[in-house]
């Protein structure tokens, strides 16, 4: 599983956003990836998950936050529904 937080360096609440979405990689060894939408790969991965604002985050490839920081509690809950779901096949 992957978690990755878009961002722009001009975004006020990224670096939170980021930080919360890295501590939760971190809990359960998942693979995190920052994409600033402000370089040529950022936009296109951007474009490709029709990111119009920052910050926002994707669990593998489903965003589930666009335009705001997620808790950590509420990050922490939808990573493990999703941990979940992977070990029931669902």
């Amino acid at each position: 599983m992957k978690l990755k937080v878009f961002t722009l360096p001009t975004c006020r609440n990224c670096p939170a956003a980021k930080k919360i979405t890295q501590e939760i990689a971190e809990k359960y060894g998942l693979e995190f990836l920052e994409v600033d939408i402000n370089t040529p790969d950022g936009q296109l991965e951007g474009l490709m998950h029709q990111i119009m604002s920052t910050p926002s985050i994707a669990v593998d490839n489903e965003v589930i936050s666009r335009g705001n920081i997620l808790s950590r509690e509420e990050l922490d809950a939808e990573v493990r529904k999703r941990l979940g779901n992977e070990a029931t096949g669902n």
